[in-house]
Order: C-alpha cells, then sequence, then structure tokens
C-alpha cells in the first residue's frame, strides 16, 4: 500500500488553519492526507459517515438526490469547511450526495474521533458551530436562488464561489455537473454557458473552464454570493 501524503504545512484548510497552533497540534495524529478524484462519491443518501473530509484544493459538491440519482446541487465544501458536518450534529448518517467535483488534495479524520474530540466546547466546537451556521445559510440561499434568479446569475455565483475554493482561474466543469448545479437541463447549461463566452467573461471547452473576467462574472452574479462569502469569513474570524 502506498504511504499516504505527508500532512501539509501551513493548513491550507482554513477550517483547521484557524485552530490554535497548540489545538491543530494535539489533532494531528487524528488527521491524514489524501487525494480525492473527480466524481468520487464520498457519502450516499443514507450512508454511515466513517470519516469527514477537509478540503485544501479540492471541492465537494451536495446534491439532493432521488433514488440516487443527483439532481440538484445544494451546497459545495471547499477549503472553509468539512464535509459530513451532521456528525458534529449527532447525526451519523448522510442526507445528501456528496460527489467531488473538483478534484485535489484534502485531510481526512475519523468520525467517531471528531464526535469525541467536539464532545467538550473547545476551539475546533466553537468553529464548526459557526461554519455549520454559514453552511446553512449557503444551503437556505441555494434554494431561493435556484427558484427565483436568472441562470447567468447563477452560474456566476458557482463558477466564482468554485474560483475561491480552488484559487486557479481554470477548473474542470462538465456539463453534466452544471446542470446538476443549476437544475436545468443541458442545452440550458449550453445557452448560458455560451452567453457568458460571448460576454468574453470565460471560455468553456471540452469540461474545462477558464475565468477570463472575474469582475465582469461579479457584476452579473445574484447578490447570494456576496452574502455566501461574507458569512463564510465571518465564521472563520476573517470579518
Amino acid at each position: 500500500m502506498p504511504n499516504a501524503p505527508a500532512l501539509p504545512t501551513p493548513r491550507p484548510n482554513r477550517l483547521l488553519a484557524a485552530l490554535p497552533a497548540k489545538e491543530y497540534q494535539r489533532l494531528l495524529p487524528k488527521l491524514e492526507s489524501v487525494t480525492l478524484a473527480f466524481a468520487q462519491v464520498i457519502y450516499k443518501p443514507g450512508d454511515t459517515i466513517r470519516h469527514v473530509y477537509f478540503p485544501n484544493d479540492s471541492i465537494v459538491s451536495l446534491l439532493a438526490a432521488e433514488d440516487h440519482h443527483a439532481s440538484l446541487e445544494v451546497g459545495m465544501i471547499g477549503n472553509e469547511g468539512m464535509t459530513g458536518i451532521s456528525v458534529f450534529l449527532g447525526v451519523p448518517t448522510s442526507r445528501t450526495l456528496a460527489l467531488v467535483q473538483g478534484a485535489g488534495a484534502a485531510v481526512r479524520m475519523n468520525a467517531a474521533a471528531l464526535r469525541k474530540e467536539t464532545d467538550h466546547v473547545g476551539s475546533l466546537h466553537r468553529l464548526l458551530g459557526r461554519y455549520t451556521r454559514s453552511l446553512l445559510t449557503q444551503m437556505t440561499l441555494s434554494s431561493a436562488c435556484n427558484r427565483f434568479h436568472t441562470l447567468n446569475a447563477r452560474l456566476a455565483r458557482r463558477l466564482l464561489m468554485t474560483q475561491d475554493r480552488i484559487g486557479s482561474d481554470e477548473f474542470r466543469l462538465t456539463q453534466e455537473f452544471m446542470s446538476n448545479m443549476l437544475g436545468v437541463r443541458r442545452e440550458g447549461v449550453n445557452k448560458v454557458a455560451r452567453e457568458l463566452q460571448r460576454g468574453r467573461l470565460i471560455s468553456y471547452c471540452r469540461g474545462r473552464v477558464e475565468i477570463l473576467n472575474r469582475a465582469g462574472l461579479e457584476r452579473i452574479s445574484c447578490e447570494c454570493y456576496r452574502i455566501i462569502k461574507e458569512d463564510i469569513d465571518r465564521s472563520l474570524g476573517k470579518g
């Protein structure tokens, strides 16, 4: 069996980075570096959560699923957070499909170890409490956004959120994922992607997106992007 990747220093996951150094050092023996593959299933609805994941430069999409088939993205988790937040809330099973949308590195922790660590109110407990609130804000706004905002604004929001978490102007994003994200057929995805390309905001070819004009995307994005970003920053003590 190949050796697991070494834990990165400094801590690229913002939630772990917000921990006091002494507490992080105490957690180190319980953390394991892993690589997440594109389209890898982390949890299915009803699965027992055996590990939680702290993404570094990877992204996990939370999808509302019907008969285990993804239908609509309700949240995304990148370097600002942790998958399997229900474990922290005392629920050992997943209610969503957690699917890797951006391949990359992550740090994982045994779910039982996380429960033990958060049984007492310390820095990790407080951080996860604030992060839970920001994730619920994201999921609530995403539901309203999918109902009331235009496709252009919704796709712009999602592209900006992806760029924030990956830290790159270019990333993989298939039509299938965009269809799940926006809750529309692929024909609708193609139409809105072409509009953003004509406006020279993005380049999209063969499942890869390059952001050409971030300021332009911010102008057409709905207000949800700003609210979600500011809420996450507050949860991590950045504002």
